[in-house]
């Protein structure tokens, strides 16, 4: 059975503890939900990026979970868009 997974890590690539426990995702579409429900959490747990994984290969990544103003001008603090 295929598993998705996050790498969390700090902007340098370095690798973190999550402050929210990570489940186990069967789909693509369960571990980008997930992130995008948690992401604010993890960003205050010390998370500044992520990387998504299938079992060991990396699907993509890095990707911030810094909100950036051109991404949603008129919330700037709303990374929703990303994850959309």
């Amino acid at each position: 059975m295929v598993t998705w997974a996050w790498r969390f890590e700090k902007s340098d690539g370095t690798e973190v503890q999550p402050a929210v426990e990570p489940e186990e995702f069967t789909t693509q579409g369960d571990a980008e939900s997930w992130v995008g429900e948690y992401w604010k959490e993890l960003l205050e747990g010390g998370v500044e990026q992520v990387r998504l994984f299938e079992d060991d290969t990396e699907i993509y990544g890095p990707m911030s979970l810094h909100a950036e103003e051109a991404e949603n001008p008129e919330d700037p603090e709303a990374p929703e868009a990303k994850y959309a």
